[in-house]
């Protein structure tokens, strides 16, 4: 039977979420890929493991991850209901609803019918009572804000979630949904939005918006699918995403694009006494209102190397300032 490490709390940040009681571990982990019904579960088991005794606490899911949709909460359930039972109050675990989980047109997007049954289908594969966060994953345009909202709210009022959460909305659409759960007291405390070197939109817009609110995030694709490490330094790997043509996510042209900068941004974290994928979770995190990264992982060892980018998160301005350039394409 799994025994967590005595020391896991010794060297993991946690970060304060805006102005709630809660805290969040710097880095978290996302079943996105690698926990899915065409994947090992023993190793799936490896990685939860390894991510506890590192003191990772924060544990995102939703309805649809896997392959196949609703595969990786069933995984996740089934660690927790035996290996992990006995930290479940040392844990965070985060589900969301609002991408196509089942046929017909309730299986989709945010109306109070498709969110309701959706948390409730997560929990039943989750075997939890509740989860600590409840997302909305995306806006939904055809559907009142308000509808979403009051849905999200309910999870809460009937104790199956304890905080709610957006994720994809932009800062305009957050203030929107944010004044109603103001208005009905909401526990809504975080946004979880797409965040990297190579992506950078949230910082005109959703950034200002979670500042003034004093709301935080956790972001995803930290490393923007493999680009921003070491894997395609040197040409593209056959086992890679990005060799296999059919990726959405990541092919061939993204890695030749931004290859020059990558070994820009590579010397840049050499200096740093960092490899390039320390550097970049670091980055993330030097805004005050990221309290979280969130990293994948197809074995435990790479989150091993991931929790050494806490090492050194500061950065000078001189570093910023290389690093703009080289993003800028100067």
């Amino acid at each position: 039977m799994y025994q967590a490490n005595s020391n896991r709390y010794q060297k993991m940040i946690y970060n304060r979420v805006g102005r709630s009681g809660l805290k969040l571990s710097a880095i978290g982990l996302g079943f996105w890929h690698n926990f899915g019904s065409v994947d090992p579960f023993e190793n799936q088991k490896r990685i939860v493991h390894q991510a506890f005794d590192l003191g990772i606490t924060y544990y995102d899911l939703a309805n649809n991850y896997g392959p196949i949709p609703g595969s990786a909460e069933e995984n996740f359930g089934r660690i927790m209901a035996t290996d992990m039972k006995p930290y479940r109050d040392e844990m965070i675990i985060t589900s969301k609803a609002g991408y196509e989980m089942w046929d017909g047109p309730y299986g989709n997007w945010g109306s109070r019918k498709s969110i309701i049954a959706s948390a409730n289908q997560s929990l039943k594969r989750l075997q939890l009572d509740y989860v600590d966060i409840f997302y909305t994953h995306r806006p939904d345009p055809e559907t009142p804000i308000e509808e979403t909202a009051e849905a999200l709210d309910q999870l809460v009022r009937e104790g199956k979630a304890l905080y709610i959460g957006i994720s994809n909305y932009s800062g305009s659409q957050t203030n929107a949904i944010m004044k109603i759960f103001n208005d009905l007291h909401t526990p809504f405390i975080i946004h979880q939005p797409r965040y990297n070197m190579f992506d950078r939109h949230i910082e005109n817009d959703l950034l200002p918006v979670l500042r003034e609110n004093h709301k935080a995030a956790v972001c995803f694709s930290p490393l923007a699918q493999g680009l921003l490490t070491d894997r395609y330094l040197n040409g593209i790997p056959d086992d890679s995403r990005a060799a296999k043509s059919t990726s959405p996510f990541l092919h061939k042209e993204q890695v030749e694009q931004t290859l020059s900068k990558v070994k820009k941004l590579n010397e840049i974290a050499k200096q740093r006494h960092q490899s390039l994928a320390e550097m970049a979770l670091a980055w993330n995190l030097r805004h005050p209102e990221i309290a979280c990264v969130l990293v994948g992982a197809s074995r435990p060892a790479q989150l091993v190397d991931d929790v050494k980018a806490l090492d050194n998160l500061q950065f000078s301005a001189d570093e910023l300032t290389e690093i703009d350039h080289v993003l800028d394409g100067n």
